[in-house]
């Protein structure tokens, strides 16, 4: 084969292997591109299922933080109207309507311990705002690992703003209900008030919580619908002339307390009562010392010879005794080693009468011996004089007297020395012995006539209680009573100036007085009994209870008789018209 033959030969073997390699190269070329496209198709997919992760992460975060802001709205929230808050206590409301006790809105600051950054920042921000906050008590709170704290309770709604302002994280506000009382002192120890969660704790409200309200609300089965006011017998008008002569009184006179009560001698009703010293319901705290003890109804003493007008109606109802008996009251009774004698001694023969009007101790003992001790026991028991009072005031406390009684017992027993019981039970009791001789439990929710008659008790004879109206007005116009007339209203009534007992023993410069005594007696309509404990001094300078407890009781009748419906009687020339028997 020729060399140029050999040439050719080559490069068609060329042509043909270069024309094999191409058909490979181009096979190759058309699967690389299947698997770009398929590797881009998944690369799409777990894009767009990372996309929807994002997006469903995004709006699980999105949904909660909506969460956390609609609980916020409910928890941090600013106080309301007053219209829109369930009332968790009734009102309680005078005689009148007018309004005693009442519930407000209020909030309270509270932590989520778990949810605190920085528990000392915290503190010392919410102590710009709540200057008195116990910071390391706050710290504790905050730091313990508990999820929940009470910080601060019932809130001003300023004091919520500037803790909003502050943007604490973990510190919220709860909506809480906080007792409210307009009169603050007026009526404190017939209202009462509440402990820090809204529970009666004294006074009507406690007897409010007594009657189911607390047990109720112990369970949740309160209702949301609003309560219907509780009414009282009070009539906040004649509540606050009471309590401002009390008050004047204790000050003006140097003593170390004083009360006073009005009674409807029909009913049983209090209109009025006041203890003072007194506190304030709104801050209860500030008054534990001293106001919180109600000596009216829970405070026990010896009455003095405001009891002479028991043992006086115990004699004639007796029938052992007539008004016109005399006995002599010329010598002083020794008895057991003790000397009875009279203050101001008339030194002769006393009829009845006088022996109310001059208030002998020495003719008194004698008409309780002419009946009996076993007698005289019962009487006053009869009376109510020496059982617990009943009544809706939970502050009531059990008179004390001789485990047995003796002659001696009976003698000291007749003047009021040797028996303690409440002031509010012996107005009640006096209001027996000119009422028409029905013994009626005090009440301080309304009560008609007609609902006392069914349940009233008939304790003296109708002869004994005109008698007693004569001898109170006799005493009031002639005797130690006399400052407590107020021209018109006929005012009748009994002193009683008794030794306090200091230190186990009779003190000869400490008084207890007090002045039982009712109005108009010609027709009686209420009892007023004031008492005065431990005076200095007292009108003209004296310290019995003619000259201290008779002009405060004056001073209430005069204030507060119109108030009561009372209208003076006065003749054709203008005077008063006196009592006639």
């Amino acid at each position: 084969m020729s060399f140029l033959s050999r040439i050719m030969d080559v490069k068609s073997k060329a042509h043909f292997s270069a024309g094999g390699n191409n058909n490979k190269a181009a096979g190759t070329g058309q699967a690389f591109e299947g698997t770009r496209k398929r590797s881009g198709s998944q690369a799409r997919s777990r894009v767009a299922v990372m996309i929807c992760c994002f997006g469903m992460a995004y709006a699980v975060i999105g949904g909660r933080l909506v969460q956390y802001g609609m609980a916020s709205s409910e928890t941090v929230s600013s106080i309301g109207p007053a219209d829109h808050l369930m009332a968790s206590r009734p009102d309680i409301v005078d005689r009148n309507g007018e309004i005693l006790a009442t519930d407000i809105r209020t909030v309270s600051l509270y932590a989520e311990p778990h949810k605190i950054v920085d528990a000392d920042e915290a503190v010392e921000m919410l102590a710009t705002v709540l200057p008195d906050l116990d910071r390391r008590g706050i710290y504790r709170k905050l730091t313990s690992k508990s999820r929940f704290q009470w910080l601060k309770r019932q809130l001003t709604p300023k004091q919520q703003s500037r803790i909003l302002a502050l943007g604490i994280p973990g510190v919220g506000f709860r909506p809480e209900k906080r007792r409210f009382y307009p009169g603050g002192a007026t009526a404190s120890h017939i209202v009462g008030h509440v402990n820090i969660d809204n529970r009666g704790i004294a006074g009507m409200e406690r007897y409010i919580d007594s009657q189911g309200l607390a047990d109720l609300a112990a369970i949740g089965m309160t209702s949301d619908a609003k309560l219907e006011p509780v009414r009282l017998s009070i009539d906040l008008r004649v509540q606050a002339i009471v309590r401002e002569v009390v008050k004047d009184g204790m000050e003006r006179y140097k003593a170390l307390a004083a009360g006073a009560v009005v009674l409807d001698v029909h009913t049983g009703e209090v209109l009025a009562m006041a203890s003072y010293p007194d506190y304030d319901p709104n801050n209860p705290a500030e008054g534990a010392k001293e106001g919180w003890m109600n000596r009216m109804s829970n405070g026990t003493f010896e009455m003095g010879s405001t009891f002479k007008s028991f043992t006086t109606a115990m004699a004639l109802d007796s029938g052992k005794v007539k008004i016109t008996d005399s006995f002599d009251a010329r010598a002083p009774i020794r008895i057991g080693g003790f000397t009875i004698k009279d203050f101001h001694g008339k030194h002769r023969v006393l009829s009845v009468p006088e022996i109310f009007q001059y208030s002998s101790n020495i003719g008194t003992a004698k008409m309780a011996d002419v009946v009996g001790i076993e007698a005289h026991k019962a009487f006053l028991t009869r009376m109510g004089l020496l059982t617990r009072m009943d009544t809706e005031l939970p502050e009531v406390k059990t008179p004390s007297q001789p485990r047995e009684w003796k002659k001696i017992n009976s003698i000291t027993i007749s003047f009021g020395h040797g028996v303690s019981t409440t002031p509010l039970q012996t107005a009640v009791a006096g209001a027996a012995l000119i009422n028409g001789g029905k013994l009626l439990n005090p009440t301080f929710l309304p009560r008609t006539r007609e609902e006392a008659d069914e349940i009233a008790k008939v304790v003296i004879k109708p002869s004994t209680v005109d008698s007693m109206r004569y001898l109170f007005k006799l005493n009031a116009n002639d005797g130690s009573g006399r400052r407590s007339l107020v021209p018109g209203f006929n005012v009748g009534g009994k002193t009683g100036t008794a030794n306090k007992v200091v230190n186990g023993r009779y003190s000869n410069t400490q008084n207890f007085n007090a002045f039982l005594s009712g109005f108009p007696i010609d027709d009686p309509k209420y009892v007023v009994l004031t008492f005065i404990d431990a005076p200095q001094t007292g009108e003209a300078g004296g310290r019995t209870a003619g000259s201290n407890a008779a002009p405060m009781v004056g001073e209430i009748i005069r204030r507060s008789a119109a108030l009561l419906g009372v209208k003076p009687k006065f003749g054709e020339d203008g005077s008063a018209l006196l009592v006639s028997y």
